[in-house]
Order: C-alpha cells, then structure tokens, then sequence
C-alpha cells in the first residue's frame, strides 16, 4: 500500500511546487530548476488539480501562497532537506561534521566564543564554522548557512526558531571609572553607532530618563565606536561608562572588568533568537547545538521575559 502510494506522488511538480514557495517566482523557480516558467506553472496546476485544492494565489506582479500552500511548503520543504541531509551522511569521506553559524561579529566574540569550550568537549566531532558578515541572509536560499543567531524586535513566521533570552542595556564602567561616577564627577560616555537605529538611537537618552541623570546636558565628552565589542575594551581600559547590552557585557562584569553604575536602570531591548529553515532543526548537529544553546542561556540567567516566547514553532 506504501509503496504504491509513493509511486503515484507527482514528485516532480513537488518539487516545482517547493522551489516557487520558497522563492515566490515562477520565473526564478524555472531558473534554479533549468526548465521554462512555463513548465513551471504547468506542473504547479497539474499538482492543483491532483490536491484538488489552490496552492497560490495568481496576483497581476506575483504569486502568494494560499493556507494549503503554506501548510504544504512547511513540510515539503522540511521533508526535502532531512532527504538531503540523510543522503550526506552517507558519504564515506566524511570524517566529523560542519556546523555554519551565522551571527554578529559582536555576540561571537562577546558571548558565543568563550563558551564554545564547553560545546567542543561534549561534541568533539562536531566543527563550527562561525560567518560574522552583517549581509541579510535568506535561509531558504542559503544553503550553506545551517542557522543564524540573530536580535530583533520582529518575529520570522516562516522559519523555526527558540528564542535564547532578552537584551537590556545598562550603563557599565571598569571599577576606577565607577567610582568616580559615583562621586560626583561627569564621566566620558561611551557608546555605539548603532547598526539598527531603530533600536538604540536614543539609548542613552533613554537611560539618563530614567536615572534621572543629567549627563547629557550641554555637549558632554562622548566616544563612538562602530562596534559593541570596541566599546566594551574601551571601558575596560578605563576610557569611560559604556552603554552597554547585558548579554553581550555578561563575561566581562562575571570576570570583574566591568561593573554596572545603576543595576536598578535597565532600557529594554529587542531578543535573540537562534533560527534555521523548518525540518533543519532534525539534523542531529542543529539539534545538538540548539540544545547547547537554550542550556547556556538558562546558565546565564538571561532567559526571556516571556515564557512563552522560549520556543516559537512556525504554523
């Protein structure tokens, strides 16, 4: 009964199906597949009319995926990738596997490279090749991305994420720098040209709102750095307080580098979360090293604020 199943499934027009939903082209899906869109669009009706249902909907400039579309593409596009995967591990040559993580140049070095001690010691075979170039990129097309470490404000419905924990920024300073805030005298600030200004463009307003302090009153002494984990050393060495993300000062305040100036004054931030398309999840070395991660977040102390955002399985 299996097998006559399989055999009547129209595997080619699913595989025209998922290239169309994953790049919303007919055009570009006959390109990646090396056929005409004509063909394209004939196998996508020919799947229709064997469903019974619509797939897309046909818009003047583009397609757009119908509810059974989105439900088919999900797990279509989950099953091809466990077939490919499973078909690599059967290559010999194969003597460990690769991990490609993509993340910012700041959270690697900030958080994820001093922990990966603890990764490489309970998965020796497992080698992780770390990719810290700010492009956007679009997993469903990337394939040599595995998953991405990534802070927004946003959700991503159509791939599979756990969100790690929630950024807070805090004003930070090495001890010396601290206690001569403390006393009384203007410090230096230091802060970020933030990539996202959405974001933290007014970060240090924001805080000195709450604190009630006036240090940006008049034109204070203020440096900038084009990156978090610049700043972080400048503090470090004494140069000034830092607006700074918990997540990404938690080693240096643990080490005693850095201390915050008010604990009590947090400004909220966005979250990470660490995502893959849906049905890469199941590929033992992603399962792994999402495991990994979700337990040196809880580790931390640095969980979300909600519970039920820990885990968000895309529909």
């Amino acid at each position: 009964m299996e097998c006559s199943m399989f055999a009547s499934l129209p595997l080619t027009a699913l595989r025209a199906f998922e290239s169309a939903s994953r790049l919303l082209s007919f055009k570009a899906a006959a390109e990646e597949l090396s056929v005409t869109p004509t063909a394209v669009s004939h196998q996508i009706r020919s799947l229709e009319s064997w469903l019974g249902v619509p797939l897309f909907e046909r818009l003047p400039r583009q397609v757009r995926l119908t509810e059974c579309g989105e439900r088919l593409f999900h797990s279509l596009h989950g099953a091809f990738l466990e077939v490919a995967q499973s078909v690599d591990t059967l290559r010999p040559q194969r003597s460990g596997t690769s991990l490609t993580i993509s993340t910012t140049a700041a959270f690697a070095a900030l958080w994820l490279v001093p922990r990966l001690g603890r990764f490489y010691a309970r998965h020796p075979t497992i080698s992780l090749r770390l990719d810290t170039h700010c492009e956007v990129i679009d997993l469903h097309q990337d394939a040599s991305v595995d998953l991405v470490v990534r802070y927004s404000l946003d959700d991503y419905p159509n791939l599979y994420g756990l969100c790690l924990f929630d950024e807070s920024f805090g004003v930070y300073g090495s001890p010396e720098q601290v206690a001569r805030a403390r006393s009384g005298q203007a410090p230096t600030l230091i802060s970020v040209r933030w990539h996202n200004s959405k974001l933290y463009a007014h970060g240090w307003e924001a805080w000195c709102a709450q604190s009630g302090e006036t240090w940006l009153t008049g034109q204070p002494p203020v440096r900038e750095y084009d990156e978090e984990h610049y700043a972080l050393q400048a503090a470090i060495a004494g140069q000034g307080l830092v607006l700074a993300s918990n997540i990404l000062v938690s080693e240096s305040v643990a080490s005693g580098l850095l201390v915050a100036y008010r604990s009590d004054i947090q400004v909220e931030g966005a979250g990470y979360s660490a995502l893959c398309v849906p049905g890469r999840e199941r590929h033992p070395p992603v399962r792994v090293f999402f495991a990994w991660l979700q337990e040196e977040a809880r580790l931390s102390g640095l969980l979300p604020r909600s519970q039920a955002a820990r885990e968000r399985i895309p529909v």
